[in-house]
């Protein structure tokens, strides 16, 4: 009979181990403008325009946004959060969160770029994975073109071929320095290009272990079916499945795409469908674990806390590298640390760029939290509670 795990997101002295009083302070600041649209709104606004006028405001960003959420401008930078999570026994995934320039020498930057992330994790136990997203290497409208069934000129072949090659490229690096490598999902109206490109790298350099990982966006109604087809296919040809499972990140415009072209949205009806469906994509991979690698990408408590119930209902010790939990780095921290304390895989997404050039990111990131139903006054919550109980306990 399964031991139901005893685990709890609560734990506050858990959750907030790692940050100082003053740190703690830094973050109530932070979480209080974040938890106010307005200020948001305006103050994204601000910093752009403040970079586009060469305005010094690198400092104050680092110092606050950009301090919080990313890990620093490079992968050198990056060192001490990694150095500060692996006190906790969390890992490390970094993120390179410039967005690319759409042409063919921001591309190869980007993928030069995503190299020296590999190497940098290559026998770090600390840096399990590497990430890269296919718009960073290559032309979305392109992609788009393909989908659609429409012919290329030879220009876009060209381009497409190079884009292939850099995939290629980064897998077959990931391999050979036996490091995991997860291709963020995007778009739906280009993702199918993107599936068939991490199959077509799965099949190549799945057989032995689960290098190569697609992710699956689950607010998307067609997304479980999806995976499950995926899983079958990769039974069929003889590799092991990866798979990444998020709710997703772009609902507002695949609806307003939909609405404007016409078509049936992609999206699910409600939040409690892709709940629904995230869940079940979680039975799902834990029951087929051993023909799979399984990231859960989730801030969402009920979901970890089911995965937690999934490792002990099948007989999977927590530390099984088969399955891992993520978060951002400078987000639920209760669940990171928790999930870590009691000894399951965790990694945090470690963002990293030139400040001006993770903007764009940031911007997301600030918008997500409050347009995600509780998300940021959910995080201002736990560091008051954290504040409130460090002043009680005389600390």
């Amino acid at each position: 009979m399964p031991v139901k795990p005893n685990i709890s997101f609560e734990n506050l002295e858990v959750a907030f181990a790692s940050k100082s009083n003053a740190e703690l302070k830094k973050m109530y600041l932070i979480f209080a403008t974040v938890n106010n649209n307005l200020a948001v709104s305006v103050g994204t606004k601000l910093a752009n325009w403040s970079f586009a006028l060469g305005l010094p405001i690198k400092g104050i960003m680092k110092k606050t946004m950009f301090g919080h959420f990313c890990g620093g401008e490079n992968i050198h930078d990056c060192q001490q959060a990694v150095d500060n999570l692996a006190k906790y026994h969390i890992h490390t995934i970094l993120d390179y969160s410039v967005e690319g320039e759409g042409d063919e020498i921001s591309y190869n930057a980007t993928k030069n770029e995503i190299l020296r992330t590999i190497e940098r994790s290559a026998g770090d136990e600390n840096m399990p994975f590497a990430v890269f997203k296919v718009t960073g290497l290559g032309d979305l409208a392109i992609m788009t073109k393909i989908q659609e069934g429409k012919s290329l000129e030879e220009t876009e072949k060209t381009s497409f071929e190079n884009l292939q090659k850099r995939i290629d490229e980064l897998c077959r690096a990931a391999y050979e320095a036996n490091t995991k490598i997860l291709i963020d999902a995007e778009e739906s109206w280009f993702q199918d290009v993107i599936d068939e490109m991490a199959y077509e790298a799965m099949e190549k350099y799945n057989k032995q272990s689960c290098i190569v990982y697609n992710t699956y966006q689950m607010y998307r109604h067609d997304t479980l079916a999806r995976l499950k087809k995926a899983h079958d296919v990769a039974m069929e040809k003889g590799y092991l499945h990866g798979a990444k499972l998020v709710r997703g990140a772009y609902m507002e415009k695949e609806r307003d795409r939909a609405a404007e072209k016409g078509y049936p949205s992609p999206i699910q009806p409600t939040k409690e469908s892709s709940d629904r469906d995230y869940n079940a994509a979680l039975e799902f991979c834990v029951e087929n674990i051993k023909t799979m690698g399984l990231v859960s990408g989730s801030h969402n408590e009920k979901s970890n806390l089911l995965l937690t119930e999934l490792i002990s209902k099948y007989g999977i010790n927590p530390s099984d590298e088969s399955i891992y939990f993520a978060q951002l780095y400078g987000m639920s921290d209760n669940i990171s640390f928790n999930l870590a304390k009691a000894g399951y895989n965790v990694v945090k997404y470690v963002p990293y760029g030139p400040v001006e050039k993770v903007m764009p990111y940031l911007s997301r990131r600030a918008e997500e939290n409050t347009s995600v139903a509780g998300q940021s006054s959910r995080e201002f919550d736990l560091v008051k509670r954290e504040m409130a109980r460090r002043k009680a306990a005389g600390k």
